[in-house]
């Protein structure tokens, strides 16, 4: 796997490049945004990068818009690691597009798995059954029903009152309005839409759409739902279930 590991302390890039390459990682390092995008560019040269790794303190560009700009470049996964551990900069970091978000001091092991996990989602995105195929779970609602929902025959579109989710384009509209979100804010959406009205505990989410079982991301799934409730603008549309998990009630008007 190739990364790009953005970090201005070069003490920090040594140590952190030893381990990765330890774990089969190439590992470019950029000092600064401006030295990342050029390597972000197409080159003929060189294979993409698999992963991001951003610092967002960084001496010439701020990190937050490094990521924006990546995002306009490639749609490489970006992982933000940083020292800003206010909900505040997460939301932020995860609505300019980035994948994850980890803060230090972290765990080397579950930085690894975050990374890999990123990776897995990109290599292998999940692709949704028609309607009514076999293990659909939305089948039995295809003609309306169980939480309020309808989905058209023949298509990959679920309708929830204003809110519309295209599982086979990928996009999401809320009163015709289209709402951009991230892989996994979309991936998550996705199935807690599934089954509306169902609680889907945090560890089935957890599993599910980061595809790993690591404890560290029930923050970061936390960070997840709270900016998928800012984007669509439907305050109850996901509802917390203390101490299970999360479901989907269906909006009206």
């Amino acid at each position: 796997m190739r990364l790009l590991l953005v970090e201005d302390d070069d003490r920090v890039a040594a140590a952190l490049s030893a381990v990765l390459a330890r774990h089969g990682f190439e590992v470019v390092h950029a000092r600064g945004g401006e030295e990342a995008l050029r390597r972000l560019l197409p080159d003929g040269a060189a294979p993409p990068f698999d992963v991001v790794l951003l610092d967002l303190g960084l001496p010439d560009i701020d990190g937050f818009e490094v990521c924006g700009r990546i995002r306009r470049l490639t749609s490489t996964p970006v992982i933000m690691v940083t020292a800003r551990a206010d909900v505040r900069s997460r939301v932020h970091g995860l609505n300019l597009g980035a994948d994850d978000y980890v803060v230090k001091p972290y765990d080397t092991a579950e930085l690894l798995a975050r990374i890999h996990a990123v990776s897995r989602r990109t290599a292998a995105a999940p692709v949704a059954a028609p309607a009514g195929a076999p293990g659909d779970p939305g089948a039995d609602r295809a003609a309306g029903g169980e939480g309020g929902s309808t989905r058209a025959a023949g298509t990959g579109e679920l309708s929830l009152g204003p809110l519309t989710i295209e599982t086979d384009t990928r996009r999401v509209t809320v009163h015709g309005e289209a709402v951009s979100l991230t892989r996994k804010e979309f991936d998550l959406l996705a199935l807690l839409a599934q089954r509306p009205g169902v609680v889907f505990r945090r560890e089935q989410i957890i599993s599910e759409v980061w595809r790993t079982n690591w404890e560290g991301t029930g923050r970061t799934l936390e960070v997840h739902i709270a900016s998928l409730r800012s984007k669509l603008a439907l305050p109850a549309l996901i509802e917390t279930v203390r101490g299970v998990g999360y479901r989907l009630v269906a909006p009206t008007g």
